[in-house]
């Protein structure tokens, strides 16, 4: 594929990876996107790198606009070796003394990962670098998602390279928002949110209050994964100020596994009691539905009922994953409950509730627990147990939603 002219003299020169499915135990279903971009002006800046293994992919593109020995200096707005993996074989072939314009987290991280062999040049959280006729500001997003972070600004064309923020694991052969199917990047869109920048809501909040208060002219923001945003970047803007708010929604997740299908017998009873309570559920086995899309599932939800049969005095092993990676997470204002089988000590259960209870969930007192298989009184009692957390739900939902 070709360099794509994303504004005049300005290159997308990414690289598209068909194949990843896997991102540090986030499932990427339709792949990913490295993106890079070159600035052909009085100082040619390459802004971001892409993965070790597309280096050769990205250096050919860069070679279709110009000669890349050329380039007189490189942005990193993100040190993670997605963004900076294939630097050293950038910088061996334009020549190592050229500049390499970083936070100062990203100076520090850098050295980390390659050495000191590197020309790192700091720059200041609001300070700016003149390329000629276009100039970059700079404005440190430390912790979203690394200490390191940081995005880059281009005024005189009103673009704004966002690194991690706003992106989406999404490959296409398609760049942009009005060449997309927007259903498929929205969906990937908040995938990438759940997964990965869930827990540090309060800090992107902040950051989009800053950015409103500099008042920035946005016509593109190019994040370093997925399309970039040129028909409407307000639409990223928008949902990312209602993903940090993390507001009670109006459905229930009830995710479990289960060992002879008693667990599974619990979970949809209490999917039929929440249906009674007029709430949307959605039941996912963690046996089918990986963790990812369980934890984006979760971000809209007001509820998440979590169900375990006892194995070895414990938790199944796919439920305590999950628990794991939940709480990573952070997610909050969630109404939460336990449930589930055992057959002689049945401990599943308690530890759930402790588990959920400990990320500040909402408790729904006890859970439900049954031994062996589940009768017509277990059964009631989840239907029941459904009924009530679809209920509150239903009123946690109406109070966020009156801005109360």
């Amino acid at each position: 594929m070709k360099p794509v002219e994303i504004a005049r003299d300005i290159y997308w020169v990414g690289a598209i990876d068909w194949n990843v499915r896997d991102f540090h135990g986030y499932s990427t279903g339709r792949g990913s996107t490295y993106n890079a971009f070159l600035i052909m002006d009085e100082k040619i800046t390459l802004v971001d790198t892409v993965k070790a293994p597309f280096a050769d992919e990205l250096m050919e593109r860069i070679a279709c606009v110009v000669d890349p020995k050329r380039i007189d200096c490189v942005v990193s707005n993100h040190t993670e070796m997605d963004h900076s993996g294939s630097l050293p074989r950038v910088l061996h072939y334009i020549g190592e003394d050229k500049p390499v314009y970083c936070s100062r987290m990203g100076k520090k991280n850098l050295a980390a990962h390659f050495g000191d062999r590197f020309n790192l040049q700091a720059v200041e959280n609001g300070g700016s670098l003149s390329l000629g006729k276009r100039s970059l500001s700079f404005v440190e997003t430390r912790m979203i998602h690394w200490p390191d972070s940081m995005f880059s600004y281009c005024p005189e064309e009103r673009i704004l390279f966002s690194s991690d923020g706003f992106g989406q694991h999404y490959a296409s052969n398609e760049r942009f928002d009005d060449q997309a199917d927007m259903n498929q990047v929205m969906t990937e869109a908040e995938k990438y949110y759940a997964n990965i920048l869930l827990l540090y809501s309060d800090l992107i909040a902040k950051l989009l209050a800053n950015v409103g208060e500099m008042n920035l002219a946005l016509d593109m923001i190019c994040p370093d994964h997925g399309i970039l945003w040129r028909k409407d970047p307000g639409r990223i803007v928008n949902a990312y100020a209602q993903w940090t708010q993390q507001k009670p929604g109006d459905s229930a997740v009830v995710v479990f596994d289960t060992m002879w299908h008693s667990t599974e017998k619990m979970a949809r009873a209490i999917v039929d009691g929440l249906g009674e309570a007029g709430v949307r559920a959605r039941l996912m086995n963690l046996r089918t539905d990986h963790r990812s899309d369980v934890m984006t599932a979760v971000m809209g939800a007001g509820a998440v009922l979590v169900g375990s049969p006892t194995l070895n005095n414990g938790l199944f092993p796919t439920v305590a994953d999950f628990l794991a990676y939940m709480k990573g997470l952070k997610p909050r204002n969630k109404i939460g409950a336990a449930f589930g089988s055992y057959g002689w000590s049945g401990e599943s259960v308690k530890l759930v509730h402790g588990a959920l209870a400990g990320m500040g969930f909402a408790m729904e007192e006890p859970g439900v627990k049954a031994q062996y298989v589940p009768g017509d009184d277990a059964l009631k009692a989840c239907r029941d147990l459904g009924l009530s957390v679809g209920r509150k739900v239903r009123e946690a939902a109406a109070v966020a939603n009156s801005g109360s």
